[in-house]
């Protein structure tokens, strides 16, 4: 299978979660999107909650109804994708500049579930892909400053890089900035998520730790679940 086939694979594993009368959280990103089209496809009587304009856009093509975030109360299942999964289902997301928003929807919600392709899976979180940092735009380069004094300070050797687009600086759906971390190997998630929580200027970070309920990942071999 292909990694886009393992992603629908997991999509459409994780819409079978859901039930009648659910509030849902809807993820963001390539392999959420396939667990959108999948939960629209199976007409339940569902409200939904997204994670970003784009997915809201999306649900609302499908003809999924949605709620805002503060009307919702508590979500009873959030599907989503990461971009890295490691040990006791320790994520790291924010490819999609999202993160902030998927947070606040995961910490609200009864049960998360993560969705990815078998190639997500790391051993030690950081080896792939950085770790994105969302930052409020001003004074945004001293705030970089800070943060790399956190990493220097924790004995990560990378340099934060203001994440760019087609059209200059990528801005998230905040209205915020993104700086990622090229950490190679990030030894203690919970220390470096508090660390870079406390540094001024940081929004929030794309460390998602004692979230996930479990992951349902695409394999050649069909989907393989994973519990925390």
């Amino acid at each position: 299978m292909t990694a886009d086939e393992q992603k629908r694979a997991a999509g459409e594993a994780a819409a079978a979660l859901v039930e009648h009368d659910m509030v849902v959280g809807l993820g963001t990103g390539s392999t959420a999107v396939w667990f959108v089209k999948a939960l629209a496809a199976r007409g339940l009587s569902v409200k939904c909650v997204a994670t970003s304009e784009a997915t809201a856009a999306l649900a609302i093509s499908l003809g999924l109804p949605m709620l805002d975030i503060d009307a919702a109360g508590a979500i009873d299942l959030t599907v989503d994708g990461a971009d890295e999964i490691g040990p006791g289902l320790a994520l790291i997301k924010g490819a999609g500049a999202a993160l902030l928003r998927e947070k606040l929807v995961w910490t609200i919600s009864r049960r998360c579930v993560v969705i990815a392709d078998a190639g997500k899976r790391q051993e030690m979180l950081g080896k792939k892909f950085p770790l994105p940092v969302e930052v409020v735009a001003f004074g945004h380069a001293t705030t970089a400053v800070r943060i790399g004094q956190v990493l220097s300070a924790g004995g990560i050797a990378a340099t934060p890089q203001l994440r760019f687009g087609a059209d200059g600086p990528v801005r998230t759906d905040n209205g915020n900035l993104i700086y990622d971390l090229a950490c190679e190997a990030i030894d203690d998630p919970a220390a470096l998520a508090a660390a870079l929580k406390a540094v001024t200027g940081v929004v929030d970070h794309g460390l998602f730790l004692n979230l996930a309920e479990r992951a349902l990942i695409g394999t050649d071999q069909g989907v393989i679940t994973l519990f925390s």
